[in-house]
């Protein structure tokens, strides 16, 4: 289940360049959610149970190899 608005993810895409936020790689834009080397996901930079909100400030485009890193990842 997608915990952000579609417009946010629109918007965080945009400010991305369609790269990851923290690794600089190229994603594509259908490959949302998926496996492999264009595969990307929106992370809370601040958790919801700690507080943050789905807005854009709090939402950060990831590769799926940084969103796996990340200390919330599957959580």
């Amino acid at each position: 289940m997608y915990q952000f608005p579609i417009e946010v993810v629109r918007q965080a895409w945009r400010r991305s360049g369609g790269k990851c936020e923290r690794y600089g790689r190229s994603l594509l834009w259908g490959s949302r959610g998926t496996e492999g080397i264009y595969s990307w996901e929106v992370h809370h930079r601040i958790a919801l149970t700690s507080g943050g909100a789905s807005t854009l400030y709090n939402c950060e485009i990831l590769c799926q190899e940084c969103h796996k890193k990340t200390q919330s990842y599957g959580g």
